[in-house]
């Protein structure tokens, strides 16, 4: 005989972890709709809002009500809707807003490949991969508005942490910074803020560092101790700074392609200097992390793996530096500094 279910609760558990995806999309649908912004510091009617965005009145509602039961949003009255302490992070124009990263990660760059998870458990290649045919990097180059969308998502993150990174170590202690893969250079401007003896060069691609010199992070006064450097770090690394840094780089990539970058990188960096990684460490056990959520998002997208304190002492060991410490940073985030040996 079939074994008999003596209670629901674990199948019931279960399939309510799936909801994340309805959550999920339900964001995004949010955030692309801008619909915090059109709440702004007020309560409004659906159908205003519906004649607004040119929606579906009942449709909008049921978005927003079923936001409201995860505290995203406050039906204040019947049909009426206000921000929350939560949704007001989806608006455009308050510190921290993460609307422009919501909407990249409904995007079909984002979303659409973890319909294929099982490629990549298959095959251990990213499903993304198998979709577009190229990986991130080389797909946005010709599809300039996903481009967009990743830049202005990436931007929002690093602004929420790139702060306290920077009051994290004492970067000064190196006198010039090169913050390599830097993008828009949100995490140098905010090191060169909180260090004012540091210079700093922001490095990435050409088309990269070209889109920071619009965005203008490093204007104003920053312009006297920075400048934008094109390199790709598979061919080569700048010399020129004591202190390098790559926030979420290494786990982008295989340990193939990790080795790589930080070979060039142990060729750049002088032996009075020092290597910065800030990532994610995957911490042992059962307990639940970023960094394991992160880690099988990054196979799916990237063919990249977060790894443990270990993983990274043997990949760094590999290419010529020996790691000192691990400083722990907000929002799970690690600096990992090594130094060559």
């Amino acid at each position: 005989m079939p074994e008999q279910i003596t209670s629901p609760a674990g199948p019931l558990q279960l399939l309510r972890m799936t909801d994340g995806l309805l959550v999920h999309q339900a964001l995004y649908a949010a955030a692309a709709l801008r619909l915090a912004d059109l709440l702004g510091n007020n309560a409004r009617r659906i159908s205003d809002v519906a004649t607004q965005i040119a929606a579906d009145e009942h449709a909008l509602y049921r978005l927003m009500r079923f936001l409201a039961s995860n505290g995203v949003f406050q039906e204040t009255s019947p049909r009426t809707f206000a921000n929350t302490e939560l949704s007001r992070f989806l608006r455009s124009d308050v510190p921290g807003s993460v609307r422009s990263f919501m909407v990249f990660r409904g995007s079909e760059l984002f979303f659409a490949p973890f319909g294929e998870i099982i490629h990549s458990i298959q095959t251990g290649r990213p499903a993304r991969e198998k979709m577009y045919g190229a990986n991130v990097f080389d797909y946005l180059k010709t599809h300039p508005e996903l481009a967009g969308a990743f830049d202005d998502g990436m931007t929002s993150l690093s602004q929420i942490v790139a702060p306290e990174i920077a009051k994290a170590y004492n970067f000064a202690a190196w006198d010039s910074l090169m913050d390599v893969g830097g993008g828009n250079g949100v995490l140098l401007a905010s090191i060169l803020h909180a260090h004012l003896t540091i210079r700093g060069v922001l490095a990435d691609l050409p088309h990269v560092v070209e889109r920071a010199s619009e965005r203008g992070f490093l204007g104003g006064d920053l312009q006297l101790r920075s400048y934008v450097q094109g390199c790709d770090f598979f061919k080569e690394v700048p010399a020129g700074c004591r202190a390098y840094l790559m926030k979420q780089v290494i786990h982008d990539w295989d340990d193939e392609r990790a080795r790589r970058i930080l070979t060039n990188c142990r060729r750049a960096v002088p032996k009075d200097g020092v290597l910065l990684l800030i990532e994610y460490i995957v911490p042992e056990g059962n307990s639940s992390s970023v960094a394991k959520t992160a880690d099988v998002a990054m196979m799916v997208l990237t063919g990249g793996r977060e790894r443990t304190v270990d993983e990274y002492r043997e990949l760094l060991a590999s290419t010529g530096f020996g790691v000192n410490r691990v400083l722990p940073v907000t929002g799970d985030f690690n600096i990992i500094e090594s130094l060559p040996v």
